[in-house]
C-alpha cells in the first residue's frame, strides 16, 4: 500500500484587495509539509492553480521552491505538479531539468514528456507520454501511473478543436486521450491515478458555482464543464483543482475530488474547512480516502451590524481574521462611525452601507459585486428600494440624459 497526499489551488502570491496573504501562504504550507511527514506520504500531487499569477512575483517564486524541496524530503518523496488556469505552462515547467532531480515533477504541455529514467534517490521514471507518467518507488513492487490533465489553455484547445460540435468535441477528444492512455498502462497491476484542474461535475447535475476569486475555465460552446464519466474506468482516485471547496464530484467507478485551496480566498468561501486529502491505495483495490482539516490563516467572515459599539465589540474579539462589514444606517455612514471601525481592526476589507428605509421596506443594499455595474443598473436598485417598483422608460430616459449631460461636463 502507499500514501499520496492530494493537494491543490496554492495561489502563491495571492492578495485579497490591499491585503498579501503570503505569510498566511507560508504557514500553512508549512502545515502541509508537517502533514505529510506524520502521515508518512509517499507521493504528493499538487492539481494546479500553483500561482495566482502567470507573472508571480519572486516571493511566491521562493516560496514554491522551498516548499517543494521540503515537501520532497530532498528528492526521498516524489511529488507531482500540473498547472492550472491561473499558471503559465512556461513558467510551470522551466524548472524541470533541475526539479526533477528532487523527484518534483512538473507538468503543464500535453505535448510535454516526462523523461525516464532512475533518479539519485532511487526512484525511478520508468514510463512516459503525453499525458502520462508511471513511477516505480523503492518501497514499493509495484508501479503508480498518473494520468496528466493540466489545464489547456486557450491556444492548446484550439489545437485539439475542429469545426463541428466544439463542446461535445472537446469532451470526446480528452475523453479518448485518457481512455487509450489507461487501456494502454493502467492494468490492475499497479496504482492508477488521474491528476486535473478542468470543471468536472456527474452529467445532468447542477454544477458547482465557481469562488468569486476564480478565473472561470473558458467556456466551450456555452459550457464549462467535463463529466465524471469522461474519466478511464480504470482510474483509482481523480485528484483535482479549480474549485476552492472541498467536495466530491461522484463515485461512478472511482472518488473524484476537489481536495479545496488551502486558504480562503474570496468571502465566497468564508464558511468553509480547508483541506488536503490522504488516500491509500494498492493495485486492484479500492482507496480509503480521509480529509485532513488546515488550522492556519486568517479566516474570512461576513457580519451584518446596527450599532457602532457591537461592531467595536465583535472587532475586538476577532482580532485575527478578515472581515466584510456590513453596517445597517438610516443615512450614510458618518465620517466618526467609519473611522472608528477601520481603526479597531487591521483585517476590514469591506465596509458597506445598508440604508434602512423608514417605509419599513427593504433598504437600498449595496452589494460588492454591485460596484462593477453601470449607472443606470444601480440607479433602478435605488429606485425600486425606495419606492417598491422599476422606474418606467420615461423615467429611465431621463436619468441617461443627466448622466450623459455630467459626462459631456
Amino acid at each position: 500500500m502507499i500514501k499520496i497526499l492530494h493537494t491543490a489551488d496554492w495561489h502563491l502570491g495571492k492578495r485579497l484587495q490591499e491585503f498579501s496573504r503570503l505569510e498566511e501562504q507560508k504557514l500553512v504550507l508549512e502545515e502541509i509539509i508537517n502533514i505529510a511527514d506524520q502521515e508518512n506520504v509517499d507521493l504528493i500531487l499538487l492539481a494546479g492553480d500553483i500561482f495566482d499569477t502567470f507573472n508571480p512575483n519572486h516571493e511566491a517564486v521562493e516560496l514554491l521552491y522551498k516548499t517543494l524541496r521540503k515537501l520532497s524530503e530532498n528528492g526521498e518523496r516524489p511529488i507531482i505538479a500540473i498547472s492550472g488556469n491561473h499558471d503559465s505552462t512556461q513558467f510551470v515547467e522551466a524548472p524541470d531539468p533541475l526539479a526533477r532531480e528532487l523527484g518534483i515533477l512538473f507538468y503543464s504541455r500535453y505535448d510535454s514528456i516526462i523523461p525516464t529514467g532512475k533518479l539519485d534517490s532511487g526512484i525511478e521514471i520508468t514510463k512516459s507520454e503525453s499525458g502520462f507518467v508511471e513511477l516505480k518507488l523503492p518501497k514499493s513492487d509495484f508501479p503508480i501511473r498518473v494520468i496528466l490533465a493540466p489545464y489547456a489553455n486557450e491556444t492548446l484547445l484550439k489545437t485539439y478543436l475542429g469545426e463541428g460540435d466544439r463542446e461535445a468535441e472537446f469532451r470526446e477528444i480528452l475523453q479518448e486521450k485518457w481512455k487509450h492512455l489507461a487501456n494502454k498502462y493502467c492494468d490492475e497491476n499497479g496504482v492508477n491515478i488521474f491528476v486535473g484542474h478542468f470543471f468536472f461535475m456527474k452529467e445532468g447535475e447542477k454544477p458547482e458555482a465557481e469562488p468569486e476569486s476564480e478565473r472561470p475555465i473558458l467556456h466551450v460552446g456555452g459550457t464549462q464543464a467535463l463529466f465524471t464519466k469522461n474519466i478511464p474506468s480504470q482510474i483509482q482516485y481523480a485528484a483535482l483543482g479549480h474549485l476552492h471547496r472541498y467536495h466530491s464530484v461522484g463515485h461512478e467507478h472511482c472518488p473524484v475530488v476537489y481536495s479545496s485551496s488551502p486558504l480562503a480566498y474570496s468571502f465566497s468561501e468564508a464558511d468553509q474547512e480547508k483541506k488536503v486529502v490522504l488516500i491509500e491505495a494498492q493495485p486492484s483495490q479500492a482507496v480509503t480516502c480521509k480529509a485532513i482539516g488546515l488550522k492556519q490563516g486568517r479566516p474570512l467572515y461576513r457580519m451584518t451590524f446596527e450599532k457602532l459599539e457591537e461592531t467595536l465589540t465583535w472587532l475586538e474579539e476577532n482580532p485575527y481574521c478578515f472581515v466584510e462589514i456590513t453596517y445597517v444606517t438610516e443615512h450614510s455612514i458618518d465620517a466618526a462611525t467609519r473611522k472608528a471601525i477601520m481603526k479597531a481592526h487591521d483585517g476590514i476589507v469591506n465596509l458597506i452601507p445598508q440604508i434602512k428605509n423608514p417605509q419599513g421596506q427593504e433598504g437600498f443594499h449595496l452589494k460588492v459585486e454591485d460596484l462593477g455595474k453601470d449607472m443606470s443598473h444601480l440607479f433602478q436598485l435605488f429606485y425600486k428600494s425606495e419606492k417598491g417598483q422599476e422606474p418606467n422608460e420615461e423615467l429611465m430616459e431621463i436619468f441617461r440624459e443627466v448622466i450623459s449631460q455630467s459626462n459631456e461636463a
